[in-house]
Order: structure tokens, then sequence, then C-alpha cells
């Protein structure tokens, strides 16, 4: 498979494209859309935090009538167009690693980033499927996909995809699977793939499992597998929204924190 490597952004409205070297497979990624200008802050958010995040913003508009404009895409895709001036307010990225990035670039107002959630990588398949397939050193994840395609995020930028590589590498089942994966630019499409029966099996995190019915999960890889998955969370240097400090702090309300947990987060102590 032809390595994918990270390709440098241009303006909110530029197009990204990962050509991926599958026969007959492909997919084109759009950058996020910019959000609608509103009384709420803008927010920059992982792909896999829609459900949850919609549910949170919604809770908080009715509390203070205002609305957040999210905008949903890959950590990666979302910290490169922050680079590039997006204009954002808040930054909830799917792992640690981009949001050093845009600390590295010191576009992170000082001291508001703090980790917010933690999640779990699963195996998944479509919901009429019935496969016992346990997650194992060694397991036969290839033999079992047959013909047919695993389903995941970039494994060279998206962090679902970055998590689910370390999975197989240590679970020594990467040779075998790699020219089957089918990669998304994001984990949302990931998910959509097996949610059609366009791919035998995903791997996504338990969240999107769960906001999926059309899915199922196989079994659920090692925590030892792969590196913590965790969500930071931080203000950009570049926000004037004067809510925007005031929603990151509703994300650990008892509201906010009933809505994360039933769709599958764990709440992080810091």
């Amino acid at each position: 498979m032809t390595k994918i490597t990270r390709r440098t952004w241009g303006a909110l409205g530029l197009l990204l494209t990962f050509t991926l070297a599958l026969p007959q497979w492909s997919l084109a990624q759009a950058p996020a859309p910019a959000p609608t200008a509103g009384t709420g802050p803008v927010i920059f958010a992982a792909a896999s935090m829609k459900t949850a995040l919609d549910g949170v913003a919604a809770a908080w508009q009715a509390q203070t009538g205002k609305k957040p404009a999210i905008s949903y895409a890959s950590s990666a895709v979302l910290a490169k167009q922050i680079e590039q001036g997006a204009p954002a307010d808040i930054f909830i990225s799917a792992d640690v690693e981009w949001m050093d990035y845009l600390d590295k670039a010191k576009l992170l107002k000082p001291g508001t980033r703090r980790n917010l959630l933690g999640n779990e990588l699963v195996l998944i398949e479509p919901a009429n499927d019935n496969v016992a397939l346990k997650i194992t050193s060694g397991f036969d994840l290839a033999k079992a996909t047959g013909d047919s395609k695993i389903a995941v995020c970039t494994i060279s930028s998206c962090p679902g995809g970055i998590y689910a590589k370390q999975a197989f590498e240590n679970l020594k089942v990467w040779s075998e699977v790699e020219p089957k994966l089918a990669q998304a630019d994001n984990i949302r499409n990931a998910l959509a793939l097996v949610s059609r029966g366009e791919a035998k099996f995903g791997v996504v995190y338990a969240t999107d499992a769960k906001a999926e019915p059309k899915v199922k999960v196989v079994d659920t890889f090692p925590s030892a597998s792969h590196n913590p998955i965790v969500y930071p969370i931080a203000l950009l240097n570049s926000s004037t929204n004067p809510d925007a400090q005031a929603f990151a702090g509703f994300l650990t309300s008892q509201a906010a924190t009933k809505i994360l947990t039933d769709q599958g987060f764990s709440i992080l102590q810091k």
C-alpha cells in the first residue's frame, strides 16, 4: 500500500483528497465546512464526538439561548485548518498528538488545555452479520474478512486509524490485514462503510458503534494494544468569543457528563 503522508492545508474552503492504493477503492475528503456565524462559540471537534457533542450543544443552548457552531472532521484535518487560520474558538481532538501539534505552534490559549474524555477501540460488523471472532494475538481477521474490506480512518493521520494500526501491529496481524484496509477520511465515514455493508468489518470507537444501530460490536481491542485514547480540549489563541470558556466549562457539568457517558465516553480527571 502506498504510504499516505500529511499534506499542507490551505484556507478553510480548500479541498483535501486522500487517494488510496487499494484496487478500485478511493475516498475523497473535504475539510470541515465553515460554521455558520452565531452567538455561540465555534467548535472544531473530532468526528467521533458528533452524537454526544450535538446533545451537549443542545443542552447548552436550552440553558443559555445561544447555539454553538460545530465543525466535525478528522482531528488531523481540523488541526491543519486551525494552523492555516480557520476561525475557531475551541478544539477537541481525538488524540493528544494533534493537540500537541497546535501547542507547539503556540496556537492554544495558555492554561486552557485539559484531557476531557476517554474511549475504547472496537471491531464492528454489519448488524445482520454474526461472526464469532475474539481479538487476541495472531487472530485471523484477514481470513474472516475474505474478499471484502476492513474499514478504518486514515492510518497515517486520523487518530482512530493510528490506534487501529498500533493494535494490529501489537497483535501481530498487521501484514495480513493491511491489504484489506479501506481508509476513510474520518472515523464516522469508516463507520458508514460498515453500516452500508460495503465493508465486512470496521475499526471504530465504542462510542461510534453505539451511535449506529446498523452495526454491532464483534469485540473490543485490548487497551494495552494501542496508546490510551484521550480527547484533549483547549481554547485557541485566536478566540474572541466571550462564551468559549463557558462552553468548555459546561462540558464538565452534570448535564453534559450524563450525555457523554450515556454515549460511552469516560470522563477524565485531568
